[in-house]
Parts: structure tokens; sequence; C-alpha cells
């Protein structure tokens, strides 16, 4: 990590960026990202020493229409943070994200540093996942389907295919570091492979049984609609 000597937003003295505490005025420090060019400063200053924006403020509204808490069943917390609509749970930080919403936050950065700026102001919680259980969509109310996001994060997230996803607390800044470290682009690669491997297993079948058939001197153990079914099938591997 690089280190660079940034300004307590206590004090103002200088202090480098790896440090936890002001030495001068023993405030403790935490480093955030700039939610617009991304350079490091220590959370709770009001601006940028890179580039002079302002930091992410989180607005938030009480509305009886954000729905129940999936584990806690208390109402979530509308939050807007940089355009980003999220939902809270005040008691246990977990998170609703809809579908349009998790879709941009993990294709820009600068959205993922203003969410990752908000989520710093948060104490720190108990290490350790709730127990596992499927919870209700706080949309409709039903179940969700439990998923490792990426098929390779190592993050089991809550689904709901038609409104959005829920993150328990601590889970969306981790998809955020998996997305910063290449993580999507490693799935997507692997993705294309395993899909070319059963697209050779496949034509490998083909040509097995075209064989067959010449040995028996059958005109086609396939009748039309199997031969239909199976072409359907290898099409839906170049949708």
């Amino acid at each position: 990590m690089n280190v660079e000597t940034l300004n307590c937003p206590n004090c103002g003295a200088g202090v480098e960026s790896d440090r936890t505490q002001c030495e001068f005025c023993r405030t403790r420090l935490k480093t955030v990202a700039c939610p617009d060019c991304l350079g490091l400063m220590f959370f709770g200053n009001k601006f940028c020493g890179h580039c002079g924006a302002e930091a992410t403020v989180a607005e938030t509204s009480h509305d009886n229409a954000s729905g129940k808490c999936p584990r806690c069943q208390i109402e979530l917390v509308k939050l807007d943070i940089a355009e980003n609509e999220l939902r809270q749970c005040e008691r246990c930080d977990g998170m609703w994200v809809d579908v349009e919403t998790f879709e941009n936050i993990c294709a820009d950065r600068e959205k993922q540093s203003a969410v990752l700026y908000f989520v710093a102001k948060k104490q720190p919680i108990q290490e350790g996942r709730p127990k596992i259980s499927y919870v209700p969509c706080p949309d409709c109310g039903q179940l969700m389907n439990r998923s490792n996001f990426a098929n390779s994060s190592g993050v089991i997230i809550d689904v709901c295919k038609k409104h959005g996803v829920w993150f328990d607390a601590n889970e969306l800044p981790k998809i955020i570091d998996f997305i910063h470290r290449g993580g999507m682009e490693l799935a997507r690669e692997k993705e294309r492979i395993d899909l070319e491997a059963e697209r050779d297993k496949l034509r490998d079948e083909r040509h097995q049984m075209a064989r067959d058939d010449q040995r028996l001197g059958a005109g086609g153990i396939w009748d039309v609609e199997e031969r239909t079914t199976i072409g359907q099938f290898i099409r839906k591997l170049f949708d």
C-alpha cells in the first residue's frame, strides 16, 4: 500500500495514511476513498485533499413503504448515497439493494467508493454470519434464494430475481472488494472456459452417436422431436 501524508480531520496535523491514530490529538483514524477521484482521505474529512470534492453524505428517510428487514422485521430506512438508493436496517446494519442499483454499483467505481465511505461510518460489528436461513424479500415477501456471488466470491447473498439483493452487515463491502480485486473478470473467464468444455463434450457425444448410427445401419437413433430439443439446448449455449 502506498503511504501518503493526510490531514487529521480533528486537528489538521499531517499524519501518514497507514496510521490508525493521530500522534498529536490521539483521534482514531480510518482511511476511505474519495467518491470522485478515489484518492485516500481520512474518514471525517469534509473535503478530499486531492481533488477538493465534498465527502459523501447519506440522506436518510423513514418511509412505511420501505419494507421490513428480512431478519429483524423492523422498518428499513431509505438511504440516498451519491444517487444510489438503498435501504438499511438500523438494528443489524443489513442492506437491501434493488436490481438496477446493484448493477450500477457493480459497474461504477465511484458509486462503489461512495457506498464504502458510508459503510466506514458504521461501528465494527461482530464477526461471523447470521444463522443460515431463507429470508423473505422486503418487497414481495417471497423467500429468497441463497447464492454465492459470481459463483466464486465466497460471499453468500440472498437474492430475489425480481426485486433485488439482501446483504447482511459487511457483505456489500466484501462484494465491492471482490470486484476491485478483479473477481468479476476471473469469474467470467471461468464461465467461458466451462461453456467451451460443455460444447466440446456435446460435440464429442454427437460424433459418437453418429458413428454408432452408421455401424448399426440405422437411420438415426434420435427422432425429429429429440433432435429439435438438443438443437435448442445447444443454441442456448450461445445466447
